[in-house]
Formats: structure tokens, sequence, C-alpha cells
């Protein structure tokens, strides 16, 4: 069911002929009629104080609002249109707002604080996962993490009898899916091998498993096999070791500990599962993270699903529940691609977040669920120059009624993307002379399914601005030129966009607290 077929919102720009191989450019009748259509359905809009049955928060990691915007502009281009005037499936949603993201302690926030406000309503510190702001980092004494840990949404939803699922393109222990289930000062004790001697906080691998509340977490899909398995064991697909020192199979524990469970680590066990008869499910995809979108069919060994078939599995699975659902879905790899300077599949992996929020539209009621998609933070990633409609998102700037690219002081060329800093830093200054870089993925399955996919292993520093062509700035492992040369580029510290639809989505309205989310949430389900 189209997800707004109840509520007869449609879409003003879908009379600009957008997103076919022909489009025909509107006539001031069109664009004049369209703005009009645009209010008219503004004011039918009819706010839906109904109670959830279900939940589900989309959270696009690292997608700022320039990453929207030109992850719009991309996929309307792969459909043959400009691509300006397309629409990603979740800026249809009829309410929007904007999120301060700051954490306690941080201008500029990494995903543990900013996860934990919108999944339990309180503010903390950096890589505090669901704790409050007097733990200190990295605290060691389980004791002091309960006495200070914050309650989750999740943990809440299945107090009252809803079933709850967490799905990523990340390893699911990382931080956006732990601060879900999981309480520790330290976001990167993902294992047991990970803690600080004399620690007896759990591993957030082992909260996910031994998470205990009305049966346990029901459906939890994405990456992190290693920190599952023992060191004694090798990868089924890799053959690399495990990384826990314990011993602990928390594959096998998850089996036999719930019932009618499964865990499947590739596609053809993915498929085989039936929701009807599955009610717990665990699916490990890869050691680290799962491959990005553009490299899956390449890259993976043995096959791993989409975000779009991972979030419909998991609410086929979830739905059984007459009494509702939480679900958590996680496009973890956008913030990949952009600390790897890679504006290519941080686009291609939002264009597979969008298609995975469609899904889940199709699937549910708008009259009984919720459905939120936001971010955790932004990056500093840039659209500028002057290019013409239409111009290619990810070439060279081209200005209205230009036949060659534009270009700078230096009289060369110049990328409409770019980022503030990062890995595409070419040279000192503007004064030497240009050069050229060089960034290639190895053909292994290792690197494409990374540790955080930050650290590019063919990158060839230049003296200067790099001398670019069309071939080289549209080729799939380009990396976006930056001011300020780092490692990684880094996470930015502007607001980032909420869109709603559903039961209570017309709570978030203005410029609020990223923290107001879980509120909102809380409200929807009946819990205040």
């Amino acid at each position: 069911m189209q997800f707004f077929k109840k509520l007869n919102l449609i879409a003003a720009v879908s009379i600009l002929t957008v997103g076919t191989a022909h489009a025909v450019e509107p006539t001031p009748v069109d664009w004049f009629n369209a703005g009009y259509q645009t209010v008219f359905n503004a004011k039918r809009l009819i706010a839906n104080n109904r109670h959830a049955k279900n939940v589900i928060l989309f959270i696009g990691d690292g997608m700022g609002v320039s990453t929207i915007t030109a992850s719009r502009i991309y996929d309307g281009q792969t459909k043959g249109g400009h691509g300006e005037e397309n629409s990603l499936s979740f800026e249809k949603l009829p309410y929007l707002a904007l999120s301060k993201t700051y954490s306690v302690d941080q201008q500029t926030p990494d995903s543990a604080p900013t996860m934990t406000a919108m999944v339990t309503g309180v503010k903390t510190i950096g890589d505090s996962l669901s704790v409050n702001q007097y733990v200190v980092h990295s605290e060691k004494n389980a004791n002091i993490i309960n006495a200070n840990k914050l309650a989750t949404i999740l943990e809440q939803a299945k107090q009252h009898g809803l079933s709850a699922g967490i799905v990523s393109t990340a390893r699911i222990t990382h931080a956006t899916p732990a601060a879900t289930y999981a309480h520790t000062a330290n976001r990167d004790w993902e294992g047991d091998s990970d803690k600080l001697a004399g620690a007896t906080v759990p591993d957030i691998a082992a909260q996910l498993v031994d998470f205990n509340i009305s049966g346990g977490i029901d459906v939890a899909l994405g990456g992190g096999r290693t920190r599952f398995i023992p060191n004694t064991v090798k990868d089924p697909e890799y053959g690399v070791s495990g990384k826990r020192k314990d011993g602990r199979n928390l594959t096998v524990d998850w089996t036999t500990k719930h019932r009618n469970a499964r865990y499947v680590w590739n596609q053809a066990g993915f498929d085989a599962i039936d929701p009807n008869t599955t009610d717990h499910l665990l699916g490990l995809f890869e050691p680290s993270h799962v491959h990005y979108e553009a490299d899956r069919v390449a890259y993976d060994q043995s096959g791993e699903p989409s975000l779009t078939q991972m979030t419909t599995k998991a609410i086929d699975i979830l739905k059984k529940n007459q009494k509702g659902y939480f679900l958590m879905v996680e496009g973890g790899r956008i913030d990949h691609a952009h600390h790897s300077g890679n504006a290519y599949r941080a686009l291609t992996e939002t264009q597979q977040f969008a298609a995975a929020v469609k899904a889940a539209m199709d699937a549910t009621d708008p009259l009984e669920t919720l459905i939120i998609v936001t971010a955790d933070h932004s990056h500093v990633f840039t659209i500028g120059g002057y290019p013409q409609r239409g111009n290619p998102i990810l070439g060279l700037t081209q200005g209205v009624g230009a036949t060659t690219p534009d270009l700078d002081l230096l009289g060369l060329p110049y990328t409409t993307l770019n980022y503030a800093n990062g890995t595409g830093y070419t040279g000192a200054s503007n004064a030497q002379p240009a050069g050229s870089k060089t960034f290639t993925i190895p053909a292994t399955a290792g690197w494409a399914s990374g540790s955080e996919g930050h650290n590019p292993t063919s990158f060839q520093p230049a003296n200067g601005r790099p001398i670019l062509d069309s071939a080289k700035v549209e080729d799939d492992n380009y990396l976006q030129e930056a001011i300020v040369p780092l490692s990684a580029e880094t996470h930015a510290a502007e607001d980032v966009a909420i869109f709603a639809g559903g039961p209570k989505a017309h709570l978030f309205h203005g410029i609020l607290e990223q923290n107001v989310i879980y509120h909102v949430m809380a409200e929807a389900l009946g819990f205040n």
C-alpha cells in the first residue's frame, strides 16, 4: 500500500514530468500550478492523534541536508531527469523539523551520544551509549554503569509487550544500533577483546544476545560477525578468526536461548528464512561492516542482503505481534563513505536507504505506524559553484550556457561536490603547481567490508590542485578535494532534518533538541 494513498497527499512536483528518460521542462503555468497544488494539499492535512501500534526509526548515519540534496539530484539523474526536481521517498513525508545534534560535551558530536539522545530522551557525553553524562569515559565498573543507565525506547517497547528489531549496514554492535539495547561508557567495547583489562561491564555483543526483557530482541540484522565468535573459530566466509577471548559463540547462544530462533550469515540463509516460522532472527553478514551498496555484488563472496531486503524481512517477522513493534533501521555506511571522502558511495548508500524507507512505507499502514527518518549528525560535505541545472552532480562545475567547465583562479576546473577536510587534500596552497591524485579500492572483500572504510590504501599526494577531467571525477573511486588534510573526513555540527508521517508525526515542527525524538516516539506509543 502506498504510504499516502489514504492521506491523498499527491506530490506536487509529479506534474513536472520528473524521472523520465525524456524529461519535459515545466512551463511557467506548470510551476505556478505545482506551487498552488502544494498549498492545496497542505490545507487538507489532518493531524493523526491516534496512538501508534508500530514505530520505525530510520537513521541515515551522517545524512546531513547537503547529502540529502546531492542524493536527490543523483537519484533523479540516474532515472534520466535533471535531478533537482526529484524527491527521495522520505522527502514526501508530511511533517518536517530540524534537530540540534550537539552532545553534552561536544559541539560537533559522534554517533554514540546523538543516538542515545534519540532513543532515551536524554543528552549525554561523547562515546557513551545510553548512560547519563555523569559516567566517566571507559568506566569499568558495571555497578556504576547500571546505576546511571538510561532506559531506551526499545527496552520500553519490550516491557510493554511489543516486538523489537534493529537493522544496520554497519556492525550491529556499532554505536547507532548499540545505543538501542546496550549501556556502556565506551562505544568501542563491541566485543570482550575490545575492553580494558579489569572491566566488568559486559561487551556490546554480549549485551545484545543476553538482552532479557520480555524474551529478548526479536530481530538483529547487520554486520560484525567477529565480535560474536571465539578466536578459536574461523569465519565461515573469509577464514579470519573470531575476536572473542571468553570462548563464547554468541551465534550459538542466540539460537539456544530463543524459541524458533535462527542465525544466518549469507544471502542463501537469509532468503530461506520463513517469517511465519521464525520468531528470533540474528543475521551477521560480514566480519565487520557489510559492503557498500555499490560493491555488494562485486565483492561479497557469499552474497548478502540489501538494506531494503533486511528491512522488509524484519517487518515481516515483527508484524506478527498483534501488540505492535519498534524497529530501528540504520543506513550506517553513508557515514563511512563520507569519512573516506568518496561522495559516490555516500550518495548510492543514501539512495539505497531511501529505497528501504519506501519499502517500509509500502509495507505498513500510515494510520497505525509512525515512521521517522533523520540523521545523527552531518558531514563537512558541500555543494558549490554555479553549475547549470542538470549538470552531473558528481561532475565538473559547468555554468549556464557554458560549453566547457568553469575554471578557478589557477585556470583549473573544479567539482560541484567537495569536503571541508579529509583524505582528498592535494596540496599546501593554491600557489603550488597542479598535481594529481588517484584512489583505488582493492579487489578484496576485507577492505570493502572494512573496519571503518576510512583509510584509502592508494593515494598519491600532489603539490597542488589536480588537473581534473570528467572521467576522473565521475569515477566511482574518486575522492573529492578537501581543504584541510586529515586521515579521515569529519562530522559537521549543523542541524539535521527530521521527516515524519503517521500517528503523532505532527509533533515534529520547528527546531528541536535531538532528544525530543524519543519523547515523540514515547508519546506515540503511549508510554508517557
